[in-house]
């Protein structure tokens, strides 16, 4: 990362325009009397100046919310969730359905996950500092918060105890590097006192018993393996719970009133399927399954008598309510189509809280009555005064790879009728490796659907989850990992005989790992992709390894490959983009935040440098209050016209580049 001075990150947030306009020599000169001045913590550099005129042109598709279930207080049955009003997200509170959503945080830094004490005396909170993802836990009690932690290590919080008096969290204050798991009182933050030291990142508390003394801790191996131990409380007794001769993934887990431990797993499946695990011998019973689809979430009711859970269908979300007394399921219908949210839970008094995300409604909190299935929507956010039933939803593409393999993608196309003839299309790949596309709300982005008519492509690629553990293993390791760039090509070989599509005019993009993809498909396939826009992005695995925070080293290497290991060393830096510079000849745009502890900034710093030293374009953004992605309005808004402004220099003319 190129370091500046507090001075100098002044001078250039100030003198944006002028600083931009120096490195500008890569790009087309304009006349921008009026440009928009990157954010304070913003430094624009190699960017042309950002005509006033896409700010206005956007703003509607700047100004919309969502609001995100988050539980529910015990004491006045409000809803707890998060959603945005100024900068950043904040928890707000509903008291009813269609009520005004309160403001109860007030922070610079994002606050998006609390939790009440079971009473509901008591709220407790996460908030890192400009996105280091170092938390720390607060008590918050009429706008202010309390620090309960230290203040420096990571802390990630945990569950309470069913009658209150205890919270579970994991924290690295012992190593600075693993997450060991403790328990404190939160009234009195003096009685925290470590249960168990660990030796890897993966550790986090789950849930307590209905006893209050055993709490289920869970080790996250890979993807495809975690284990799960009980801690007695009191005695600090610690006993393995599983002990599988295979891996097996272990998704959600929860105790039920009766003491019996659901989980959702792949045992002896390629999906997850839920049941319950006996404590004592480690055996599991699947009870529900969602055929060829994994279980991605539940819940259970206070009683214990209802579980709501989620089927993931190729990205798009099935609720079903479950009896266990009957072992009967009914399907919820009269949602939004789209994804539903991870957080999902049943209040004391038996309505379930979750959240739907989909490109016609932006996010949204709801209710379930699990007797009559009725759906009760909370919140009601806003979409900048344009009607989201306007913004396409997407179509399922499926197709074969270049080996055989089924793999598919979400595609929202343009409106023929206001866009007619061939269409650009962007392809956006997710990061992870271990994460998926789903049929969400895609925010500003609809901006370029709906006035622009560009086409947008979601690949899941080989490696993606929600498609069983077989798919997401296929591109584990270096010797594999180019297969899942492979799978870009079959996509355009797809995309390319679509008679609505502009072959001549594709662009990439992409997050994370999906940065990484990003680079690679802009060098594989470079007569197919005129530009690519590459966010918090790996150029050089090997690097990227070594300067990654040293907790989650491990479970990337597993990922990955191995740095240490000579052979893999040396297939790791010769499919690395960085080491195939010479072949990235299309314009790019790099961002990165400058506190990102997953992928550094350095690994844009070293592929900015390269690409430039060979007279290539690379526009680049950096952010120095944000880290693994952006959670600024502000920022966010600079980017979009920033990438805006990219995507019109470089893909919307006639397909070539200048």
């Amino acid at each position: 990362m190129r370091r500046l001075t507090g001075m100098a990150w002044g001078c250039l947030a100030a003198s944006a325009a002028l600083m931009t306009l120096a490195t500008a020599a890569q790009a087309e000169e304009v006349d921008t009397p009026f440009p928009i001045a990157p954010p304070a913590a913003m430094l624009a550099d190699g960017i042309p100046p950002i005509p006033q005129t896409l700010a206005s042109e956007t703003r509607p598709y700047l100004e919309f919310r969502t609001a995100g279930f988050v539980g529910w207080n015990p004491a006045d049955r409000s809803m707890l969730i998060t959603t945005r009003f100024a900068n950043v997200a904040q928890l707000h509170q509903v008291r009813s359905a269609g009520a005004a959503r309160q403001q109860i945080s007030f922070e610079e830094e994002p606050v998006a996950n609390g939790s009440w004490s079971p009473d509901g005396s008591m709220l407790l909170v996460e908030k890192d500092a400009g996105g280091n993802e170092v938390a720390q836990i607060y008590a918050l009690d009429k706008g202010r918060l309390t620090l309960l932690t230290d203040g420096k290590s990571r802390h990630a919080l945990g569950p309470w105890s069913k009658d209150g008096k205890l919270l579970a969290y994991a924290s690295n204050q012992r190593t600075g590097i693993y997450n060991d798991i403790y328990v404190t009182d939160p009234r009195d933050p003096k009685t925290a006192r470590m249960l168990m030291a660990t030796e890897s990142g993966g550790w986090a508390a789950i849930d307590f018993a209905p006893n209050n003394r055993d709490l289920l801790v869970f080790n996250y191996i890979s993807v495809t393996d975690s284990q799960l131990h009980i801690i007695d409380v009191e005695s600090g007794a610690i006993r393995q719970v599983t002990r599988d001769t295979v891996q097996v993934a272990y998704g959600n887990l929860a105790f039920a009133p009766d003491g019996r431990l659901w989980v959702s797993c792949d045992r002896d499946s390629d999906v997850q399927r839920l049941g319950i695990l006996d404590t004592g011998t480690g055996v599991f019973t699947p009870m529900i399954d969602g055929g060829r689809w994994d279980i991605s979430s539940f819940a259970i009711s206070k009683d214990g008598d209802t579980i709501a859970y989620v089927v993931n269908e190729a990205g798009f979300s099935k609720l079903y309510i479950y009896d266990v007394a009957s072992g009967i399921a009914r399907a919820v219908t009269g949602l939004p189509p789209g994804d539903i949210g991870a957080r999902m839970s049943f209040a004391p008094w038996g309505t379930l809280g979750f959240t739907v995300y989909s490109n016609q409604t932006p996010g949204d909190a709801y209710s379930l009555d699990p007797a009559t299935l009725a759906v009760t929507r909370w919140t009601e956010s806003e979409t900048g005064g344009l009607d989201p039933a306007i913004n396409v939803l997407p179509e399922l593409v499926e197709i074969k790879s270049f080996d055989g393999e089924p793999i598919s993608g979400l595609l929202y196309r343009p409106d023929p009728v206001r866009h007619p003839g061939k269409r650009p299309l962007i392809m956006s790949i997710h990061g992870g490796p271990e994460g998926q596309a789903t049929a969400g709300f895609i925010g500003r982005n609809n901006y370029l659907v709906n006035e622009l008519g560009i086409a947008l492509f979601y690949p899941n690629v080989r490696g993606s989850t929600g498609f069983g553990k077989r798919f997401v293993s296929l591109d584990n390791g270096p010797f594999r990992r180019e297969n899942s760039v492979k799978d870009i090509g079959a996509f355009l070989d797809r995309l390319a005989k679509y008679k609505t599509l502009d072959a001549k005019r594709f662009g990439v993009t992409g997050g994370s790992y999906g940065g990484y993809m990003c680079y690679a498909s802009a060098i594989r396939y470079a007569r197919q992709f005129n530009a690519a826009s590459c966010i918090v992005a790996i150029s050089n695995f090997v690097t990227f390894l070594e300067n990654t925070e040293e907790y989650r080293r491990d479970l990337r290497r597993v990922e990955y490959g191995d740095e240490r290991i000579p052979e893999q060393r040396a297939k790791l830096e010769a499919i690395s983009p960085l080491a195939r510079v010479d072949e990235l000849k299309m314009p790019l745009l790099v961002v990165t935040g400058a506190n990102d502890p997953r992928v550094p900034a350095s690994e844009a710093d070293q592929i900015i440098d390269a690409v430039r030293s060979r007279g290539g374009i690379a526009w680049h953004l950096l952010a120095r209050n944000e880290g693994h992605g952006f959670r600024r309005k502000e920022n966010g808004d600079f980017l979009f016209w920033t990438t805006l402004a990219f995507w019109q220099r470089y893909l919307l003319r006639d397909g070539k580049q200048p």
